[in-house]
């Protein structure tokens, strides 16, 4: 079972669920705006993407990035923080399936989960 944290009013996150629903794959929805993912499941996250460097994993263009006074090269446990009290800073669409996760950019790497 593929889980999407998904915001339904992201474009790629709409595809990225059109594209589970086409190839017929279980998969849930979790709206991770409404239902913020903790600083552990954000650990597991990054643990199933490969360990990327954070900011992989962050949308450093969004205001709230700047307004925190956020950088790029900030450490992990300020990153991290950030995205656990502010969820809209995480990158979508982000596809978890069991040890092994992507973020769907382009939409269509959700389908590697497959």
């Amino acid at each position: 079972m593929i889980e999407l944290w998904h915001n339904p009013r992201c474009s790629k996150s709409r595809q990225a669920v059109a594209l589970l629903t086409e190839s017929e794959a279980a998969f849930h929805e979790r709206r991770y705006l409404d239902d913020a993912p903790t600083l552990d499941e954000l650990k597991q996250a990054r643990a199933a993407l490969g360990e990327p460097p954070l900011i992989e994993m962050m949308r450093p263009g969004e205001k709230l990035f700047r307004e925190l006074g956020l950088n790029k090269t900030d450490g992990d446990d300020v990153l991290l923080q950030a995205m656990a009290e502010h969820p809209i800073l995480i990158e979508r669409p982000l596809a978890i399936a069991g040890p092994r996760a992507v973020i769907g950019r382009p939409p269509e790497r959700v389908l590697e989960l497959l």
